[in-house]
């Protein structure tokens, strides 16, 4: 019986291509240069790479032909393209196509190995010119290398500005943060509503809220179980469910605000999360506070999670460890905070509910674009 030879072509074609992919090293298409020093070199308009990127300009080019960037050591596995005249240090490689070959049809094949199973070191990423020479990969024709590379280097314009809006509107948030509660001896916001013209009342906590202990009685069971960190409930995997390991979980109830101290660059004192997802238990290391009087929970979701009021706050209502910070509850609720009135919560709070699901949206949207690469990636390519 004769074998039949499988046919070496991707799954998802252009239609004009029907002519076997040639197996090739990446030596047979790609020259790999070095990086060098730059610190001889005076300040000038000509960037310099590393592996994480731009890092400043000089007065001189390594190379005035469009290039990749791949690490040498370090970031190992995330090839990027260069567009001359540019310089690289010497932790980057930089390749270049040689004849015939169409860079961005080279990047996407660069995008598409993985590079950390070429690791060569026990310590720091590293890879060699050897290894990447040695590499194999599947050639089509210069034109249908044209195509696909063309293909992706439209997909790639299409999830950066899907990138750069949702970077636009996370600033736009954190702008709309600053500007929308008041400044430290301010009684009202920079930025405020029409309709709004009354000074934010001063409250003490302990007038807004109690400390409780309510102890689970095993109403909640381990579906219930809530990540103060992330606000959803936990995967019931991992969590016990004996009767005595659960009763040593606190209530938090919808609307309670929970401590926690986890530091951060963001959160240094820790920080307080609002529950809006629904009844649930948490941990009995989580201090929990119950509101006394109605709230918005959407205002109060921005409100008491925003450094900027929170921060000065919990400075003095904290003890500190060396990885945790600890709530004085008594301290706490003798601190003050400003409250707007009930109605300009509502309306806080629905602009920032709003400007939220508008930045999920965008996220969705990003990331679904990044899962269509990542198959065209492994489709259009043998």
């Amino acid at each position: 019986m004769t074998k039949i030879e499988k046919k070496k072509a991707p799954t998802l074609r252009f239609p004009e291509f029907t002519d076997d992919w040639e197996e090739r090293k990446f030596a047979d298409f790609i020259d790999v240069k070095s990086g060098k020093d730059y610190k001889h070199l005076n300040s000038g308009p000509i960037p310099v790479y590393g592996t994480g990127g731009y890092m400043l300009s000089v007065d001189r080019a390594l190379s005035d032909i469009d290039a990749i960037g791949i690490g040498r050591k370090g970031t190992i596995d995330k090839p990027y393209l260069l567009k001359a005249p540019f310089w690289t240090v010497d932790t980057l490689f930089y390749a270049v196509p040689k004849q015939n070959i169409d860079l961005q049809f080279s990047l996407s094949i660069f995008k598409k190995i993985n590079w950390k199973k070429f690791d060569e070191s026990t310590g720091v990423p590293s890879l060699s010119k050897t290894v990447i020479n040695s590499v194999g990969a599947s050639v089509p024709c210069y034109e249908e290398q044209q195509k696909i590379g063309s293909f992706f280097k439209q997909l790639d314009k299409t999830i950066a500005l899907h990138q750069r809006k949702l970077d636009l509107l996370k600033e736009q948030k954190k702008g709309y943060l600053q500007k929308m509660f008041p400044k430290n001896g301010e009684k009202v916001p920079e930025l405020r509503f029409a309709g709004f013209a009354d000074d934010w009342d001063v409250r003490k906590f302990g007038e807004l809220y109690k400390k409780v202990n309510e102890k689970n009685d095993l109403s909640f069971g381990k579906d219930r179980v809530i990540s103060v960190a992330n606000m959803y409930f936990k995967d019931t995997g991992n969590i016990r469910s004996d009767d005595a390991y659960m009763k040593t979980y606190n209530i938090f109830r919808t609307g309670d605000i929970a401590f926690e101290g986890n530091r951060s660059k963001h959160f240094a004192y820790g920080r307080f999360v609002e529950n809006t997802i629904g009844d649930g238990i948490v941990s009995h290391v989580f201090d929990v506070f119950r509101p006394i009087q109605q709230f918005d929970l959407n205002y109060w979701k921005y409100a008491i999670h925003n450094e900027r009021v929170m921060g000065p706050i919990l400075m003095t209502a904290t003890t500190s460890s060396t990885m945790m910070t600890n709530l004085v509850a008594k301290d706490f609720l003798k601190r003050a905070i400003l409250v707007p009135s009930y109605s300009e919560q509502e309306t806080i709070g629905s602009f920032f509910k709003q400007l939220d699901d508008n930045i999920a949206l965008h996220q969705r949207k990003l990331d679904l674009l990044k899962e269509q690469k990542k198959g065209f990636l492994q489709k259009m390519f043998v």
